[in-house]
């Protein structure tokens, strides 16, 4: 039962610190599309998509209009389009992405994940189609979301692929360099994916789903630094106690909405993704709750303990508000999407090397991070392998969604707009690696992977 203190609480947060549902993406299971027909196939996931998905937008806008919750964004997920084409017979997915984009447009969704493939061990011919697939799914489509997990904790690094998906991202940013190479925004390598992220761009609808589900996305930096104001000058106990009362609030809200959405699209309730996911927008800023720790600017030192500190209270808090906590749940720390990142960056406070350091600690990895155009593949391949390294030892997700800007270098910036924001195109090492990525094959799984 909610009490009206409470109540009033909720208010103050949505109306003085930008407490919103980021999104309510509802994952939708393409296997019984299953055709081998190519165009019967398409036809099948866009009327499936529409008729499934058909009232989600506008239940969404309801529940903010009714409870007074700001829902930010509505989305889908569908299963991985390498696994539920494999039966068509067919050269590419290019067609596969234009029809999941027409079923978004037809939805008024902002977004669909899916376009993906689960590579970490091998690779099929039906992921080789989807791999080769993306560049050109990218570019002529505006809603179409890519993904590939190409490493796990259990199978290691499947460095071809990494390698490959290198290619593609070049190949990506030229198709679309027009827009600031904005194709690369809509991808992220993974290693460690989760089946039921319902944030962009990794949002895919697992195997191990059911044939529908509402996984609800919410965040809230700047109630977390709104409440961090209280408690400055405290010691460790009293902020990590602060953050964790915080997270529990902010995922109470989320529980109501995603109930409330379940029940009114007749569809099972998923998961709480509680993830603080920062928008252009001041005061939504995960900088902005560093600072408040006390840190001059992101990447000074103690950046990496401050970015543990929160995700992990993050996390205790809302596994107490919610028997689902799920999906990435932690702090995501993306560039372009973060006025307060993008400030560091500029001042030469935030190196790539020091976010590299804090996706060990973060809820994911290398996000929305801008980079020069002439980047070699063999040099993203380098940096794509650090992170998968990162969450193979380390057994967690961890991503990378960097875009290679053509025609730009340091100190420029690039345009995304929206929600993508903009963001300062930052430096890479000039070093090489080549002969390293080059030896190809797969890195073996770490020792503690072999539990039983």
């Amino acid at each position: 039962m909610i009490t009206i203190y409470e109540a009033q609480e909720t208010l103050r947060m949505i109306s003085e610190a930008n407490l919103d549902v980021r999104t309510i993406t509802m994952g939708i299971n393409l296997l019984d599309c299953a055709d081998d027909d190519y165009g019967a196939f398409c036809r099948k996931i866009y009327e499936k998509i529409a008729r499934k998905a058909e009232r989600l937008s506008q239940v969404g806008d309801d529940i903010s209009r009714e409870y007074g919750v700001p829902v930010v964004n509505k989305r889908i997920s569908v299963t991985p389009v390498a696994i539920a084409a494999s039966g068509c017979r067919c050269g590419d997915y290019v067609e596969v992405a234009r029809a999941l984009d027409r079923a978004a447009q037809t939805t008024g969704v902002n977004f669909i994940g899916g376009f993906s493939a689960l590579v970490h061990k091998g690779v099929t011919s039906e992921d080789r189609k989807l791999l080769d697939s993306i560049p050109q799914a990218l570019a002529e489509t505006e809603r179409v979301c890519s993904s590939v997990n190409a490493a796990s904790t259990r199978s290691g690094i499947n460095v071809d692929a990494v390698n490959r998906v290198a290619r593609l991202l070049k190949e990506t940013a030229a198709m679309t360099q027009e827009r600031d190479s904005i194709g690369c925004a809509k991808f992220v390598v993974f290693c460690n994916a989760v089946e039921d992220n319902p944030f962009m761009a990794g949002a895919f609808h697992g195997a191990g789903e059911g044939d529908c589900a509402i996984n609800v996305g919410v965040s809230g930096p700047g109630v977390v630094k709104h409440a961090l104001e209280s408690v400055r000058g405290a010691d460790f106990e009293t902020l990590c106690e602060t953050v964790k009362r915080t997270a529990f609030k902010i995922t109470r809200v989320g529980q109501l909405v995603a109930q409330e959405a379940s029940r009114r699209l007749n569809v099972p309730f998923g998961v709480i993704d509680l993830s603080l996911a920062p928008t252009p927008a001041i005061g939504d800023s995960i900088a902005e709750i560093l600072q408040e720790m006390g840190l001059e600017q992101p990447g000074a030192p103690g950046t990496t303990a401050a970015v543990a500190i929160l995700n992990d209270n993050v996390k205790k808090g809302g596994v107490m508000a919610s028997s689902y906590v799920g999906g990435l749940s932690g702090a995501f720390i993306p560039v372009s999407e973060d006025h307060g990142m993008i400030e560091a960056v500029r001042a030469g406070a935030l190196t790539l090397e020091k976010l590299e350091a804090m996706t060990c600690v973060c809820s994911v990895g290398l996000d929305m991070v801008a980079i020069p155009g002439d980047t070699s593949a063999e040099t993203l391949s380098g940096i794509i392998l650090d992170e998968m390294a990162i969450g193979m030892i380390n057994n967690k997700t961890t991503g990378v969604r960097v875009i290679p800007v053509v025609g730009k270098n340091v100190g420029d910036t690039a345009e995304f707009g929206g929600l993508l924001g903009a963001a300062p195109i930052m430096e890479v090492n000039r070093f090489g690696c080549a002969p390293f990525v080059a030896r190809g094959g797969r890195i073996p799984a770490p020792i503690h992977s072999f539990r039983n």
